[in-house]
């Protein structure tokens, strides 16, 4: 019994540092960059380069395909004057020469970067992004198996509001938000998980 108890405080001992601190918080508030403190760096697949966040690794320089000048990133090479995209996001740091995939990120999108992510309310002006899913929707009709009405709850105004539901998003019937999530399915009724 004697040798277990002993065996047990060497092992609490060996998972705290000097200053009597867990193991696990152990550097806590003490490493990480200017966006966040963390004790982590992630590893972009992009680029397979290390950075502290998904910022710093936007951050990062870029460098001319054609004359190999590293420089700030923007859409213009400060040595040779080439583009170096057609298509060019200066918020998320996108560039890409086939326009023909009708890209479109970050002000004109919005939807995976502006919601708050304590309250799910949008951040920022929608209206653009919410007419730009007005168009899409009525431009592309719901086979008929999928043509049911769903209800949805609004992250923007709380009130809840039934729509036709639509692979590209469910407008809230009331403040005409896109920022929705359903609440039932259409054609049971059920509450879902979503």
């Amino acid at each position: 019994m004697e040798t277990l108890g002993a065996n047990s405080a060497a092992e609490q001992t060996q998972n705290r540092d000097d200053n009597d601190v867990p193991r696990e918080d152990f550097g806590a508030l003490q490493h990480g960059c200017d966006h966040y403190r963390r004790r982590c760096k992630l590893k972009a697949p992009c680029c397979d380069q290390i950075f502290t966040c998904r910022h710093c690794h936007n951050e990062a320089t870029v460098v001319c395909a054609i004359c190999n000048t590293e420089q700030q990133v923007s859409n213009l090479c400060s040595n040779c004057g080439v583009k170096f995209g057609e298509y060019f996001c200066n918020i998320c740091k996108f560039y890409d020469d086939d326009i023909s995939k009708n890209q479109f990120h970050c002000n004109d999108c919005g939807i995976c970067r502006y919601r708050c992510p304590i309250c799910s309310k949008s951040v920022f002006n929608m209206s653009n992004s919410w007419e730009r899913l007005d168009e899409e929707i009525a431009a592309t009709a719901m086979p008929e198996e999928y043509r049911y009405e769903v209800e949805n709850l609004c992250n923007d105004c709380n009130h809840t509001s039934k729509t036709f539901f639509h692979i590209f998003g469910h407008k809230c019937q009331h403040c005409n938000s896109y920022n929705t999530r359903v609440i039932t399915s259409g054609e049971t009724g059920n509450h879902s998980s979503t």
